[in-house]
């Protein structure tokens, strides 16, 4: 049996904890998440990323760029699954991207009347724009974390990323 700190909203804790999590440490666990999603969700936080990434975009335009550019070519109903926008909204919002030559949209690879969409040497520009922003607010908020921590805690949040995906 080991001692486990967690802190869930400003509490600070100690927990037994055996081989399987108990239902308090899920629940701590639940509530950080939904504490990071809410953080990455605010709109104040997506105008300082791209304030820090010195473009001019949209902000409900930035994810879906981003999101192509990483995981591309994408259809337009899984991208729109990723962001959880409706399908119809995200096609208006990705006809924008086309218009600012950010996005291209071609026939997909396994039946040419589906489109893909894929970032153009523009978007592909901008969007590195952005991930290089984001690392800078990042390493700026791990400043006192050393870099095993940072490398345990990406690893766990993959890890547990990759169990929630296959359920």
């Amino acid at each position: 049996m080991c001692i486990m700190h967690i802190y869930a909203g400003f509490i600070s804790r100690s927990i037994s904890v055996q081989n399987t999590p108990n239902k308090e440490l899920l629940a701590a666990l639940h509530d950080a998440v939904l504490d990071i999603v809410a953080v990455i969700n605010r709109p104040d936080r997506d105008e300082r990323l791209i304030e820090e990434a010195g473009i001019r975009l949209d902000r409900a335009l930035f994810p879906l760029l981003v999101l192509t550019e990483r995981i591309g070519p994408i259809g337009v109903v899984e991208l729109a699954a990723r962001v959880g926008r409706d399908h119809s909204t995200v096609s208006r919002q990705v006809a924008k991207l086309v218009a600012l030559g950010l996005i291209e949209r071609r026939p997909g690879a396994t039946d040419a009347r589906q489109r893909e969409l894929r970032a153009t040497l523009a978007g592909q520009a901008m969007a590195r724009q952005i991930d290089d922003a984001r690392e800078r607010l990042t390493r700026a908020a791990l400043t006192d974390w050393s870099q095993q921590e940072v490398w345990e805690l990406a690893q766990s949040l993959r890890r547990y990323a990759d169990a929630l995906t296959a359920l």
